[in-house]
Order: structure tokens, then sequence, then C-alpha cells
């Protein structure tokens, strides 16, 4: 695959669509919802390349924990991006294992709390079913298939800092903001 294929054919007006899905799924955490609007590299899925174009710009360093010339090309012709370590990542794609351990990552200031990363997981499966969520935008509770539960409570001590989790699987997507209240089953 080229690196020059793939990105969005019209930008302006898939950026408006990925930005207002990716807007809900995270203004309402456990919702999945299909975000198909890139064709990034093999092995990744529509849905992170997605997030990947709708959130990378030259200001935006991106960490990829898993090493990946044909992305790294692909997100440098179309987001031009700078890529970085996890140290000083804003944003970090991988799966869970490639993301380990969290605390390399920022989760903010005291004073802002904006200056974290948001981790891109790509995941084999993402399903309505899981861990029990609550807070900010969840009526009542949702479910999720998550890859475990200990990291995401942990995340939500540290609030108003942590990091922001968007869940990816193929052409679908969930987001788990550090708001999120995460309990076993």
């Amino acid at each position: 695959m080229s690196a020059l294929t793939g990105g969005f054919t019209d930008p302006a007006i898939q950026s408006a669509q990925g930005f207002r899905i990716l807007m809900q799924a995270m203004a309402h955490p456990g919702t999945i919802h299909d975000l198909t609007l890139a064709a990034p590299p093999a092995p990744l899925g529509r849905a992170a390349g997605t997030v990947l174009l709708l959130l990378a710009d030259p200001t935006c360093p991106v960490h990829l924990a898993a090493p990946a010339p044909d992305l790294a090309e692909w997100l440098r012709f179309h987001a031009g991006c700078p890529l970085s370590g996890p140290e000083t990542a804003a944003l970090a794609l991988g799966r869970w294992s490639d993301l380990q351990p969290l605390d390399r990552f920022p989760v903010g200031l005291p004073d802002y709390p904006d200056r974290s990363a948001t981790l891109i997981v790509e995941l084999d499966r993402l399903e309505n079913d899981g861990p029990r969520l609550t807070g900010p935008g969840i009526k009542g509770h949702a479910r999720l298939s998550l890859p475990e539960t200990a990291a995401f409570r942990a995340n939500r001590a540290l609030f108003p800092r942590g990091l922001d989790v968007i869940l990816t699987c193929g052409d679908r997507l969930a987001c788990l903001p550090r708001s999120t209240i995460v309990e076993d089953c």
C-alpha cells in the first residue's frame, strides 16, 4: 500500500463527520460507533486510522507502540505529525500489551490536566459486555469489553488528570474518558 492512499477523499466533509462521531462516543462512554472514513495500512483497523487522521496534526506528537514503518510513512503524509516517545506523546497507538506500562504517558498537570495523552487501543473484540461503567454521559450504566479493569480504575483515581482512551476494533470504536468509573463485572 502506498502512503499516498487511504486518507480522506473529501477532508473538510469527512473530518466534520468523523469528529462528530468521535465526540458522540467520548460524550457517551461505553457506546460503540462505526467509523470508517480512512483506509490505513494493514493491519491497522479503519476506525483507528480515522481517529489518527482526525486528531493528529503537525503539533501533535504521536507514539506508535509497535514498529510500523508503513503506518509512520502514512501518518507523516496524511497528518504531518511528528512521531515521539511515550513520555512526550499527545496520542499513542497500539495494542493494550504494547502500550504498557501506562505510567510512561503524560497524565496532565494539576493546573493543566488537558496536557495528557489520549491512547488509541486496538482490540480483538469490542462488545457491550464486561465491566460496569458509570459516570458523566452514561445514563444508568453501560458495559464494555475492556482489556482489564485495574488500569482504568487507577486512571480514574487521577481525575481530573489522567489518560483518555479510545478503544477500536476494525471499523468500530468506543471511548473511555478519564472521568468514567469502571467496576468489575
